[in-house]
């Protein structure tokens, strides 16, 4: 049985100051879960309607009614387990290859696409502005489908940041090169920008390489791609 403490943690979790607080946060599913179980992500606790986590320590598992579940699901329609994990120290690494990065994504369903993109492509680094939305927003860590446990992200002062480097960066612009024109290296950072503005004005100074995807269409009239959606095209390109 659910008890109030345990209900007020995980309904708490949605929020990032909570999750930065208790440096925990909660994925639900089993795919999801076990993904993260898989990549030793350390398990705090597991709340399951059914018996599907065998190798799971039973001190840290937790019988649940489905009406329960509902209590403390973040999706619409809940699945049949929850789990909250510990959040894991940032990995300092010395990226190789292409490394992507984000500045101001905002829409969590947008990061969590991104994110199984990068574990799609064999991009190993993400570098995120430190506006673009939590990693571990529950949005974001469901449409990661477990991708998050194999990419390592970075949030970080993105202008300082590429402002360091001496590779290419490659940023996405109305007005930028054909890709399939373009002349692309198999390493760089590649700029991707928020939903409604695009790349901002400090960060397009540092673009060493204006990219483009064109547009097809007869009318001509498409304003702009999804930000996830564009991401596919250019990484594919990129890996062609």
């Amino acid at each position: 049985m659910l008890s109030k403490n345990q209900i007020k943690l995980i309904t708490s979790l949605q929020q990032k100051k909570y999750r930065k607080q208790y440096q925990l946060f909660f994925a639900e599913g089993k795919k999801v879960i076990q993904e993260f179980l898989d990549a030793n992500y350390e398990l705090h606790s597991l709340f399951t309607t059914t018996d599907l986590f065998l190798s799971v320590d039973t001190n840290k598992i937790h019988t649940i009614t489905v009406g329960e579940l509902k209590k403390i699901s973040a999706l619409t329609t809940p699945n049949s387990c929850l789990a909250i994990f510990k959040i894991p120290k940032e990995k300092r690494t010395t990226p190789n290859g292409l490394i992507l990065a984000l500045d101001d994504v905002r829409d969590p369903g947008n990061l969590g696409t991104i994110i199984r993109l990068c574990d799609w492509f064999g991009i190993e680094t993400l570098w995120c502005s430190e506006e673009t939305v939590d990693i571990y927003n529950p949005k974001v860590v469901q449409a990661t489908m477990g991708s998050l446990s194999r990419v390592n992200v970075l949030y970080t002062n993105l202008e300082k940041k590429l402002s360091g480097i001496r590779v290419p960066i490659y940023g996405t612009f109305m007005d930028g090169k054909n890709i399939y024109e373009a002349s692309l290296l198999k390493e760089g950072v590649i700029v991707m920008g928020n939903e409604a503005n695009g790349i901002s004005p400090s960060i397009e100074a540092l673009v060493t390489q204006k990219i483009a995807i064109p547009r097809f269409g007869n009318l001509q009239q498409t304003e702009s791609l999804n930000v996830a959606t564009a991401t596919a095209i250019i990484l594919s390109e990129f890996k062609r």
